[in-house]
């Protein structure tokens, strides 16, 4: 343990802690812009400098380890007006009208500028103006040069977590910036467009893609049927965009919300998770028999899914080897839009061409993968618009809506009945869990072993998580799977799942079903969930997404009332014709976007 004061209060931490987070557990706020929970040290902005006694210079808080009787002052004169003219110095680059900003209200800097009463830019005429191009060639993303701080947050982000590197400093000294691959438009890099930048982005460099005016339009066009599906994790991670505490449940006020915005009909995107996983599992099953039984040597295991939009682009790059290893299912959003145009549209009785599907998603990568052009399976473009959980709460909050005082309700009906299954994709290894369920059931006929049909092995915040079960005792038609140890691993966050497939690939692990989430603790910490994120508002909103799970009345896919009425009526049987040519794809080519 190391002793020092801090502002004249004694405190004792472990070796190696950092002057900031010393700070932090005296509950003293020093302030930081560089600095993210997720990320490594950088200690570029400076913003967190405090005065060391004894020392000649301020000393960056957060990349300096305390040492033995270390006397710190975290908001003497000298530190707020070196704090002062740092602000003032970033912001003489900053070359953006606060009132026009997407992050207006959410920006970072601009939050420093008011706290530290930052007036005139006494920096302003000693910084050369860069000419700044604004980069919307992406379907997910907007980038704006003329707004980066050079923190270098979403560099990091890029190459820590996702292991992508889409983004790097290029240049040095007043020519730095943050660059794209070779300086391309971000369509023509190896982005992935899971947004993982722009929530950890301080400023509006980098936001999503924003289609709200687009949405408003169809809602009020009188020749249109709006239809609009939720996806599991934005009914805990809505209310924090609305001011409310992580870990929230709002299912009910967001059901309420959507319908007071004006969508002709309110649906759930955990129906067609419902779905996936029948299509998914019985995939699955028909793969193992084909290689256990018939033993087809053309047969690809392990099988991954494909509900990730962020993995799909990545494995395109990275493992095209591997890309006969991706389920065909579509991702549940995809599945969703398909069946509105077709399903839907056929039993309310309207003409498709006037049916607009809207997404509300957690995910900034699923606006880049409704764009894509296997996805009109329908005839027509599948889902028409992807709109984040913060686009949704911007919209609540433009209509004038008191979300607080809005009272429950419920989903509308066709394909908006769900289970508890269904509601766990939401979090990494929900898409794992809730395959096992149905898939253990019905090759055995009994439930799943666990307790309360609660898959330990698969949940948790480790990034990449190994289990396996036994089969036993199963029913005469799948016999041959008497014996077998299905073996499967959990990873999130792309550099994770590189490690997984490289594994794969060089036969150091053997696997029967991997499941990829390109986010930190899946799509809860989505590219377009409510910002702040770290690890302990991910692990709220995890409790959240389980806590739901357990209050379902149905908690298995199979079990899903409408997923039996849709078979029976639509699609035949799982894996069929209907359901490959309207729920299934092929990821054959490598995307140039």
């Amino acid at each position: 343990m190391v002793n020092l004061t801090i502002n004249g209060l004694h405190i004792s931490v472990k070796e190696g802690t950092t002057i900031l987070d010393a700070a932090r557990k005296l509950n003293f706020k020093v302030p930081t812009l560089c600095n993210h929970p997720d990320l490594c040290v950088a200690g570029n902005c400076r913003v967190c400098v405090v005065e060391q006694l004894s020392a000649k210079t301020l000393v960056a808080s957060c990349a300096t380890p305390v040492t033995e009787n270390m006397q710190i002052l975290t908001n003497s004169l000298k530190v707020r007006t070196a704090r002062k003219h740092i602000i003032e110095l970033l912001l003489s680059e900053h070359k953006a009208d606060c009132t026009k900003c997407y992050k207006n209200g959410f920006c970072e800097l601009q939050s420093l500028a008011n706290e530290y009463s930052v007036g005139d830019h006494v920096y302003i005429d000693l910084v050369p103006i860069h000419a700044h191009k604004i980069d919307k060639t992406s379907p997910s993303i907007t980038k704006d040069d003329s707004k980066c701080i050079r923190c270098q947050r979403c560099v990091r982000t890029c190459a820590e977590l996702q292991g992508v590197n889409a983004l790097t400093v290029a240049n040095k000294g007043k020519e730095m910036k943050i660059s794209s691959f070779f300086d391309k438009p971000m369509h023509e890099v190896i982005c992935t467009n899971c947004g993982q930048c722009i929530n950890r982005c301080p400023t509006g460099a980098l936001v999503e893609r924003n289609y709200i005016e687009e949405v408003w339009e169809e809602i009020l066009d009188p020749n249109t049927h709006v239809v609009v599906q939720t996806a599991p994790a934005v009914r805990i991670g809505l209310g924090e965009a609305l001011g409310l505490n992580p870990g929230q449940r709002v299912t009910g006020k967001m059901v309420a919300a959507l319908k007071r915005l004006g969508f002709n009909s309110v649906l759930d995107t955990d129906f067609t998770a419902d779905l996936t996983i029948i299509e998914e599992g019985t995939e699955l099953l028909g793969r193992l028999k084909r290689a256990l039984v018939d033993k087809d040597p053309t047969v690809k295991l392990p099988m991954t899914t494909s509900c990730s939009p962020g993995w799909i682009k990545f494995i395109e790059h990275a493992f095209p080897e591997f890309l006969d290893n991706v389920s065909t299912c579509k991702s549940p959003q995809q599945m969703f839009g398909a069946l509105a145009k077709t399903y839907y549209a056929q039993k309310k009785g309207l003409d498709p061409k006037k049916v607009v599907s809207v997404s509300i998603m957690p995910c900034t990568a699923k606006k880049y993968e409704a764009d894509r052009p296997e996805m009109r399976s329908s005839g027509f473009k599948d889902v028409d618009y992807v709109l984040t959980t913060r686009e949704l709460a911007r919209m609540i909050k433009q209509a004038g809506i008191n979300f607080d005082m809005l009272e429950d309700m419920k989903y509308d009906s066709i394909m908006g009945q769900s289970t508890g299954a269904a509601v766990i994709f939401g979090a990494t290894g929900g898409v794992m869990e809730a395959a096992l369920r149905t898939v253990y059931e019905i090759v055995t006929g009994r439930e799943v072993p666990f307790n309360g049909l609660n898959i330990i092995p698969v949940r948790g915040m480790d990034g990449v998580r190994e289990a396996s079960i036994l089969i036993e005792n199963c029913k005469p038609e799948w016999a041959f799977l008497n014996g077998v140890e299905v073996k499967c691993v959990v990873a999130h966050g792309l550099a994770n799942a590189r490690q997984v497939m490289k594994n794969v690939r060089d036969g150091k692990a053997v696997y029967h079903f991997i499941e990829v989430m390109a986010c930190p603790g899946g799509c809860l910490g989505g590219g377009g969930q409510p910002i702040p994120t770290n690890e302990q508002i991910r692990k709220k909103r995890t409790e959240a997404i389980y806590a739901e799970d357990m209050g379902m009345p149905i908690r298995k896919s199979h079990e899903n009332p409408e997923i039996t009425a849709i078979y029976k009526d639509f699609l035949g049987e799982p894996n069929g014709h209907k359901s490959h040519e309207l729920l299934h794809t092929h990821y054959t080519v490598r995307r140039s976007y």
